[in-house]
């Protein structure tokens, strides 16, 4: 596909695929929502304790990656300042996102409030980064949270091919955290790596980075990730993190790419493991899709993808 946008799509597949049972953090309850399945992608019902969308539709991680990919398809011009228009078009004030963020507020002091979201979620990082374009801030990412918001956001814009000091630059209108920064780098290092034909994007990472400062924390948690390879997966997700912070969230999809052979298999082992496996998969199916190519992606699932035929039109 041109400009390797089979990689987005990707990762857009593997989000709306694990949307329906994103943020289960009971694994037990988790397994029962899928028993009997082989395929428990798509899931008609909803099974997320926090809100409640149509299957096929993406969950907010995947979104901010929508709304970068729709502001390069207009101009690749003034990329930065368009799209902060549009993320404040898509998330603030007068959108869903933002009636259901005050809805949140509203209903926060009721015990059981989770299940009253009805409509998409949107994430602390949005959250920040729409107030502060609002505020007419210089610098607009937010601080509060270690989330992958950054390099979902940045997703299109690597692909088309833009330099990594670029990159720091998107990745930081949405976050500052440099925690954030640093695992969105390591991401895009290695989808680089696996675009560019490598067979294991995850070891040559290691051998090029091993002596480098800034990434050393990253190489010693793939290196902790590969010593647990043949334990099981949710357990290792249960121990390495659950959550949507990094560098759980990060060493997790490091372990489902070394324990998987394709882009399905990884996909439902991610999904499996819950959590915040929506956050993994944005990952993880942009891993496979740069490894193996878009054929990898099961066409099924692509038919079932509400932004899928965006994406493809650009061929």
């Amino acid at each position: 596909m041109k400009n390797n946008l089979h990689v987005f799509l990707g990762a857009t597949v593997a989000d709306a695929a694990a949307r329906p049972l994103h943020w289960v953090y009971n694994q037990k309850k988790l397994l029962n929502y899928i028993k009997g399945k082989k395929d428990f992608t798509f899931l008609k019902k909803n099974k997320s304790p926090f809100y409640n969308i149509k299957t096929g539709k993406v969950s907010g991680y995947n979104e901010i990656g929508q709304v970068m990919f729709k502001t390069l398809l207009n101009d690749h011009r003034n990329v930065e300042e368009r799209f902060k228009k549009n993320i404040t078009k898509n998330f603030g004030p007068g959108s869903i996102y933002w009636k259901n963020l005050n809805l949140r507020s509203k209903y926060r002091k009721v015990k059981d409030w989770r299940g009253i979201i009805k409509g998409p979620w949107i994430h602390q990082n949005i959250i920040e980064t729409v107030s502060n374009i609002k505020a007419k801030k210089k610098v607009t990412g937010g601080i509060k949270v270690n989330e992958s918001d950054g390099y979902c956001a940045a997703l299109p814009y690597f692909l088309y091919g833009y330099n990594f000091k670029s990159i720091k630059k998107i990745i930081s209108t949405i976050t500052v955290s440099k925690i954030s920064l640093k695992y969105a780098l390591a991401k895009f290092y290695l989808l680089d790596l696996a675009l560019k034909g490598s067979k294991d994007p995850v070891n040559e990472f290691i051998n090029k980075f091993k002596k480098d400062k800034y990434f050393k924390d990253v190489v010693k948690g793939i290196q902790k990730v590969k010593k647990y390879k043949s334990k099981p997966h949710p357990l290792i997700v249960k121990k390495l993190g659950m959550a949507c912070s990094y560098p759980g969230t990060f060493n997790s999809s490091i372990h489902s790419i070394i324990t998987s052979t394709n882009y399905k298999s990884a996909i439902l082992r991610t999904i499996k493991a819950g959590g915040c496996n929506c956050s993994r998969v944005n990952f993880v199916g942009a891993y496979f899709a740069a490894l193996k190519g878009v054929n990898s992606i099961p066409k099924s699932w692509i038919k079932k993808t509400a932004p899928a035929k965006k994406i493809l039109d650009q061929k």
